[in-house]
């Protein structure tokens, strides 16, 4: 276990994979090619701690990810706690956290309300996500949960997260978003959890763990391409020099990837396939806070962002200088025309819409604002994307694969990454039987012994 990796990609699952093969006496370097490592899982100062650029939560059933705070003797720095979700629809701000909250939503009818909670039992406890990958999530919801449902609910939450592809996206995606949603709710009730301090504290700890284990870790280093052998990579070449090592770990975005050279032409081929949809946050500081809910569901058409997540309903302003902090999230994609859009343009848009919500609010309940954007944080998982989900042994005898495309069909998170991290280094290999796993679907395809 003596041979030497490079692990290209110092996010999430780049970190853990670089963990779990230094655990196994491998001699690894990880390359990133921002200024530090960590990801989607960055942060900024603010009110004297720090907040993530994109948010984050955990769920009760975070198998992976409980192991890995136990492993960083973390454990006890993540607090769970009682969380509400709300859905504005035709101008107006509903709860939706319980069957009651469901029958005081007059944007559906009753026989759609009955149809809706059947349906949402199907997905989460009956339906097989593997016999649904050809099936459109919109249209499957429009026949079975009913016009009402999809018109008032599922159909807005489509076209605001999926921009274009909204028809496109299989029902086995929303199989994988729901159950792990609904896995976090007891008796009904859901329940989020935080690392004290931010993920910051995550990286940190996960980046003295490997500097302990002797992993080198190289930042501003992007890698400019691959040099191929045959069959086989000889070293990588980045902005400040080239690399060697007996096997390298891909972890990046596979657009970043594909403009490297030196892969077989059906992987390149394979992964030209694959496209992504980028983020806005816009973050904002507020004197007081809005409401109660942590997760506002916007099912209004036309709107310039999906969701507000108000943070401090689930880690106390106090942690921030009695600053209130809320999430306002965009996805898009590349064709659409906020991708392109100055930001002081998209911030103006979202401010504007943030208003018809909360009527209230004045300019001067807002102490500041910030947005963040990534071009690369979700894949496009149009129908039988499984057929599109590389392999994470590559074909060249000593490169590999894991990023977000193995996350399919579940929905991106910190436990799913890690989750890939120890199947792709099981796959080369190593032995990761140790670490537990939940009832996530991630991880399921690409990897050996599946």
């Amino acid at each position: 276990m003596s041979k030497s990796l490079i692990v290209v990609g110092g996010g999430i699952t780049g970190l853990v994979s670089a963990y779990l093969a230094a655990k196994q006496g491998r001699k690894v370097t990880v390359i990133e090619a921002a200024d530090k490592v960590g990801g989607l899982l960055n942060t900024f100062k603010v009110g004297g701690s720090d907040l993530e650029y994109f948010y984050h939560h955990f769920f009760t059933h975070d198998a992976e990810l409980a192991w890995l705070l136990k492993e960083l003797d973390l454990s006890d720095e993540v607090e769970y706690k009682k969380t509400s979700m709300g859905v504005f629809r035709a101008e107006k701000t509903y709860n939706f956290n319980s069957p009651l909250d469901l029958l005081k939503f007059r944007p559906i009818t009753w026989f759609g309300k009955v149809r809706f909670v059947l349906t949402t039992l199907f997905l989460t406890k009956i339906a097989k996500w593997q016999n649904y990958e050809n099936v459109a999530s919109y249209d499957w919801f429009r026949k079975w949960a009913g016009k009402s449902s999809t018109e008032a609910l599922w159909g807005p939450m489509h076209k605001v997260k999926f921009g274009p592809f909204y028809k496109e996206i299989p029902l086995a995606w929303m199989i994988g978003r729901l159950r792990q949603r609904m896995n976090s709710r007891k008796q009904g009730d859901e329940r989020l959890g935080y690392l004290k301090g931010s993920l910051s504290v995550l990286c940190q700890r996960l980046r003295e763990c490997l500097e302990d284990l002797n992993v080198e870790i190289i930042t501003s280093a992007p890698v400019e391409k691959i040099v191929v052998k045959k069959d086989f990579v000889q070293s990588i070449e980045t902005s400040i020099g080239s690399h060697t090592a007996d096997d390298y770990l891909f972890t990046i975005p596979t657009v970043h990837l594909k403009e490297l050279g030196g892969l077989p032409s059906s992987l390149a081929t394979d992964l030209e396939k694959i496209e992504y949809f980028g983020v806005y946050c816009h973050i904002l500081s507020l004197k007081k806070p809005l409401s109660d809910v942590y997760w506002l569901n916007v099912a209004d058409p036309n709107f310039s962002f999906g969701g507000v997540i108000e943070h401090t309903n689930l880690i106390n302003c106090e942690e921030y200088g009695g600053e209130h902090f809320v999430y306002l999230s965009r996805y898009f994609a590349n064709s659409e025309d906020i991708a392109t859009m100055d930001k002081s343009d998209v911030k103006a848009l979202m401010i504007k819409n943030f208003k018809r919500i909360y009527k209230n609010l004045q300019d001067e309940d807002i102490n500041q604002t910030y947005l963040f954007r990534s071009n690369t944080v979700a894949i496009v998982t149009d129908r039988e994307f499984s057929n599109k989900v590389p392999s994470c042994q590559t074909g060249l005898t000593n490169l590999f694969l894991s990023n977000m495309a193995h996350i399919y069909p579940d929905e991106r998170s910190v436990n799913n990454s890690i989750r890939i991290a120890s199947e792709a280094i099981r796959s080369m290999g190593m032995n990761t039987d140790y670490v537990p796993k939940n009832l996530s679907l991630s991880g399921k395809i690409g990897f050996l012994n599946q």
